[in-house]
């Protein structure tokens, strides 16, 4: 990728200090640019390697003032840290749309459709009857399903799978070796002691703008959908289990798992490795620390939750009711404390 000074700062709405017509043709930290790259100043702390950079260009605050010469051209802009990610994000959206073409060998089922400027990579497969958006890019080696709908400029990427009748929306992301709509995990104990799988008939449906990290997985419905909505953003290795809705705008942090049924409400932000029992419904705006385990509803809007730890069940029940009142147990012992002394 090629681009101006001016260029990059018409996109930003910044005003530029130095030359117009530098190439910028990568982004770089500040303490390591180099001649062509663009990098940023937002941690004061960081304020020493602005005038030592090689960068052809530093975006800054328009409220920064520098206390020696800089040999960089400078990019004004009202927050440097949001622009630069808005930089990044152009940056990454010209990358990843770069490809257009299929290349062979590749397979199409019968009936599928697709829409322009699409991207198919050698050895990716692709189903009967599937929609294909506008500028969808299919990677080498992901499998598509038969019957799955992909929203325009969604990107699947190398070996991730989507499976039959999923539905993934537009601006989406999947990223290697994810798992849309696998298996849910359904089975009824029987009199023997065995177990009867139970046929899971739904789908998976990705809203628009969600991302799915590496490794994670997201299991079908058993009946009706797994629904992940608009603007979720999911890390590597998360498990999702069957029937669960996870509301608008929800992040979810690597190694978590929410077992089947369980609603996640709008904006939550669920830290590393926290585990949700099944059939749960968590409000919106629920804050969960890592390794966190939640086996409750949570009806209380906005709230932060933590901890967990595993031991009998019946002295684990005996001791959480304890620990519930033991903000009032140290105010029974402090005014017991204060008695004492008199």
């Amino acid at each position: 990728m090629k681009f101006t000074v001016k260029q990059i700062a018409t996109l930003l709405g910044g005003e530029v200090a130095g030359s117009e017509t530098l190439a910028i043709t990568g982004l770089a930290k500040i303490e390591e640019g180099k001649p062509g790259d663009i990098s940023f100043l937002s941690n004061l702390k960081y304020e020493p390697f602005l005038y030592t950079t090689k960068a052809s260009a530093v975006i800054v605050d328009q409220s920064f003032q520098p206390k020696q010469p800089v040999s960089s051209t400078l990019i004004f802009v009202e927050n440097s840290y949001s622009a630069f990610a808005q930089l990044l994000e152009e940056y990454y959206r010209q990358l990843s749309f770069a490809r257009i073409g299929v290349e062979q060998p590749s397979y199409v089922g019968e009936g599928s459709q697709f829409g322009e400027q699409i991207y198919r990579g050698a050895f990716s497969y692709i189903g009967k009857n599937c929609q294909i958006g506008q500028n969808v890019k299919i990677y080498p080696h992901a499998y598509v399903g038969n019957n799955v709908r992909i929203g325009d400029n969604s990107i699947i990427h190398p070996g991730a799978r989507v499976l039959d009748n999923c539905i993934i929306g537009k601006n989406c992301v999947v990223h290697p070796n994810a798992v849309i709509g696998s298996e849910g995990f359904g089975f009824a104990p029987q009199p023997d002691g065995s177990y009867k799988t139970i046929p899971q008939l739904g789908n998976v449906i990705l809203e628009d703008c969600v991302n799915v990290g590496s490794g994670t997985t997201i299991d079908c419905a058993t009946m009706g959908s797994t629904i992940i909505r608009q603007g979720v953003k999911l890390d590597n290795l998360i498990q999702i289990g069957h029937n669960v809705d996870i509301g608008r705008n929800t992040v979810i942090a690597a190694q978590t798992g929410v077992a089947g049924s369980t609603k996640l409400g709008e904006n939550c932000v669920i830290a590393g490795q926290v585990g949700f029992a099944g059939h749960l419904t968590i409000a919106n705006g629920t804050k969960v620390g890592a390794q966190s385990g939640v086996g409750k509803n949570v009806e209380e809007e906005g709230i932060s939750l933590n901890g967990s730890h595993a031991f009998l069940m019946r002295d684990n029940m005996r001791s959480q009711a304890i620990f519930r009142k033991l903000p009032a147990l140290e105010q029974r012992v402090t005014k017991l404390e204060k008695k004492t002394e008199k």
